[in-house]
C-alpha cells in the first residue's frame, strides 16, 4: 500500500509551520509498514502536472488531505483532480472543517471517498486494512463515506491514549524551507481543552479532558528539534498551563537537561501564575499567547470565555514579572457587539500596550461545529457568506443587531494601516541612516523571508539556478551569477537578492552542486 498525503496551500501571512497532524500520520503509516510521501503546497507552488507526476511516479493507492475551513477550497480542489488523473485511488480528508460537517460535504462532492472524524491516526491504518479486505467499512468507527447515494457516519471514535502515539514523522516534511522562510517548528506536549468558548471547535475535536505526554517524552521532541536550526519551537497545546503539575514537570526536564532552546506557548489568563511564568522563562519560554476576545464583561460571559479583565491586567503584570513576551488577540463582532463594545475593546487594547502587551485584531469566523454557528440566531449573528476561502478571520464574514460588516473591516484595516505606516517610517530611517540595527530588523527580516517566498513559490531557482560555465573563464562567484540571473523575474534590486542568498547559504538554506561544467542552485529542503 502507498499512502500519498497532502498539506493544501494557505498563505504566508497565516506564519505557517511544518503540518504536524500530517507527520503524526506519516509516522503511524510509517510504522505500520506503508510507503508514504508528504507532498507541501504551502512552500510549494501547486500546479495540475506537478500533482499528475507525483502521482505517476508515486501510484498512491490512498490520498490524503487536511483542511481547515479557509483552506477546504483548495483542498476539495487537489481531490477532484486526483480522482481525474486516476479514478481509482481511494481519496480521504480529514480536519475540523469536514469533521463538523461530513455529511454535506460527502454529498457536494462525490470525488472524496472518505471523511476522517476528529483525531486520524489510528482510523487511517483501519482504512488500509479495510481496503486490504481485513474488515469491512461500516466497522471503522470515526469515518463518514457515501453507501449508495446516502452519506453515513459509522459513530464515534475514543480519544488516543497520546503517550502510545510515535514521534512526527518531520523527516517527509520540507523542514528546510519553512526553515528558510524564519517560520517557528510546532509541536504538542497534551490534547484537549476543558473550556467551553462557543467560537471555537477544540473541545469538540481533541476532547474535554486534557491528555497528557509524559515530560520526558515532551522533552525527548524538543530536544530533537532544538538540532535542526529552527529559532523558534511553538507548544501548540490548546492551552500549555491547564495542568500546573505538567507545566513544571516540563520546565524542570529542560532545565535538568540544561536544553538551550526559545519556545513559546499558549495560555489563559486565569491559568498563569507568577511561579510558572517565571519557571517558563527559565526553561527557555520567550512568549505567551492569550485570548482575551473582547474587553466587555457582558460579552466575555456570552461568549463562555470565563475570564476577567481584572485577571487580563494581572496576567500581563506577571508576564512582565517573568520577563516573557505577552501576546493577545482580540476578536470583533461577537454576539452583543456594538460600536460602543468596539470602542471599549480597542481603548482596552491601547491601555494594555502601555503594559507591555503585544495585540492584533481578528473578526468572528463562524467555523462549522461551534456553537455560534449552531446557534447563530440565538446569538444574534447574521453569518454574511458560506465561501469558506473567506473564513480567515481578517474581515468581517458576520453582522450583529447593531454593526455591520463595513465597520468592523475599518477597525481591522485601520490597524494594519498604522503597522505598514510604522513599517514605511523604518524604511524612510533606514533610508536616510537613522535607524538602529534594532530597530531596522524586523522590517528587513520581512523583506527578506517575502523575498525568498517568491522565489521558491515561482521556481526561479528551478528554473535560473542551473547553468553550465565557461572552464577557460572561471565564475569566481556562482552567487553573484545567480543573483543576476533571478534579478530580472524577481524585480528588485541586485544587491538586495544577492545578500538574501548569500545569508541563504551561509544558514545552509540554499545549497551549490558542482558536476563538471554544470553548476546548479537549489533550496535545501529536506534535513
Amino acid at each position: 500500500m502507498r499512502f500519498l498525503l497532502i498539506n493544501p496551500f494557505y498563505p504566508l501571512s497565516e506564519t505557517p509551520s511544518p503540518p504536524l497532524g500530517l507527520a503524526f500520520l506519516a509516522a503511524v503509516l510509517e510504522n505500520a509498514g506503508i510507503n508514504v510521501k508528504l507532498l507541501d503546497f504551502v512552500v510549494y507552488p501547486y500546479n495540475t502536472e506537478t500533482l499528475q507526476t507525483e502521482i505517476s511516479n508515486f501510484q498512491p493507492d490512498f490520498v490524503g488531505l487536511t483542511s481547515v475551513t479557509m483552506t477546504f477550497d483548495n483542498a476539495i480542489g487537489i481531490v477532484k483532480e486526483v480522482k481525474g488523473i486516476n479514478p481509482d485511488i481511494i481519496t480521504v480528508m480529514g480536519g475540523p472543517h469536514v469533521s463538523f460537517c461530513a455529511r454535506e460535504t460527502l454529498n457536494l462532492y462525490p470525488e472524496l471517498d472518505f471523511i476522517v472524524i476528529g483525531e486520524g491516526e489510528e482510523t487511517i491504518i483501519e482504512l488500509i486494512q479495510a481496503a486490504r479486505g481485513d474488515r469491512n467499512w461500516d466497522d471503522i468507527k470515526g469515518i463518514a463515506y457515501k453507501n449508495g447515494s446516502t452519506a453515513v457516519t459509522t459513530g464515534v471514535r475514543p480519544f488516543v491514549d497520546v503517550n502510545t502515539l510515535p514521534m512526527p514523522a518531520r523527516h517527509l516534511t520540507p523542514l528546510g524551507r519553512y526553515r528558510a522562510l524564519g517560520m517557528p517548528i510546532s509541536m504538542t506536549s497534551s490534547r484537549g481543552c476543558p473550556y467551553h468558548c462557543i467560537f471555537c471547535v477544540g473541545r469538540k475535536m481533541v476532547g474535554a479532558k486534557v491528555r497528557y505526554k509524559n515530560a520526558g517524552s515532551v522533552v525527548d521532541e524538543m530536544e530533537y528539534l532544538s538540532t535542526l536550526g529552527f529559532h523558534q519551537i511553538n507548544l501548540a497545546d490548546d492551552l500549555f498551563t491547564a495542568n500546573k503539575k505538567h507545566c513544571h514537570a516540563v520546565c524542570d526536564e529542560i532545565i535538568r537537561r540544561h536544553l538551550n532552546v526559545k519556545w513559546t506557548s499558549f495560555a489563559r489568563v486565569d491559568t498563569v501564575s507568577t511561579d510558572v511564568l517565571i519557571k517558563m522563562k527559565t526553561a527557555g519560554c520567550q512568549a505567551v499567547s492569550f485570548g482575551i476576545e473582547s474587553a466587555n464583561a457582558r460579552i466575555l460571559k456570552t461568549i463562555k470565555k470565563g475570564i476577567t479583565l481584572d485577571q487580563v491586567v494581572e496576567a500581563i503584570k506577571m508576564c512582565n514579572t517573568a520577563g516573557i513576551m505577552p501576546h493577545a488577540s482580540f476578536i470583533l463582532g461577537l454576539p452583543g457587539e456594538t460600536p460602543e463594545t468596539i470602542q471599549e475593546t480597542v481603548d482596552f487594547g491601547l491601555e494594555m500596550k502601555k503594559l507591555g502587551l503585544s495585540y492584533g485584531f481578528h473578526l468572528l469566523a463562524p467555523f462549522p461545529g461551534t456553537e455560534i454557528r449552531d446557534r447563530c440566531d440565538h446569538y444574534g449573528i447574521s453569518i454574511l457568506t458560506q465561501d469558506w476561502s473567506r473564513y480567515h478571520a481578517n474581515r468581517a464574514i458576520v453582522e450583529t443587531p447593531a454593526t455591520n460588516q463595513a465597520m468592523m473591516d475599518q477597525i481591522v484595516i485601520k490597524w494594519e494601516n498604522e503597522y505598514n505606516d510604522e513599517l514605511d517610517h523604518i524604511k524612510k530611517r533606514i533610508a536616510t541612516g537613522e535607524a538602529t540595527a534594532e530597530e531596522a530588523e524586523p522590517l528587513v527580516n520581512l523583506e527578506r523571508i517575502v523575498l525568498i517566498y517568491d522565489l521558491m513559490m515561482g521556481r526561479m531557482v528551478e528554473k535560473r539556478g542551473t547553468w553550465h560555465h565557461d572552464c577557460s573563464k572561471a565564475d569566481k562567484d556562482p552567487l553573484k551569477t545567480l543573483a543576476a540571473r533571478l534579478q530580472a523575474s524577481a524585480k528588485v534590486p541586485l544587491e538586495r537578492i544577492y545578500n538574501t542568498l548569500k545569508l541563504a547559504v551561509e544558514h545552509n538554506h540554499l545549497k551549490l552542486h558542482k558536476n563538471g561544467t554544470e553548476f546548479r542552485w537549489e533550496w535545501v529542503s529536506y534535513l
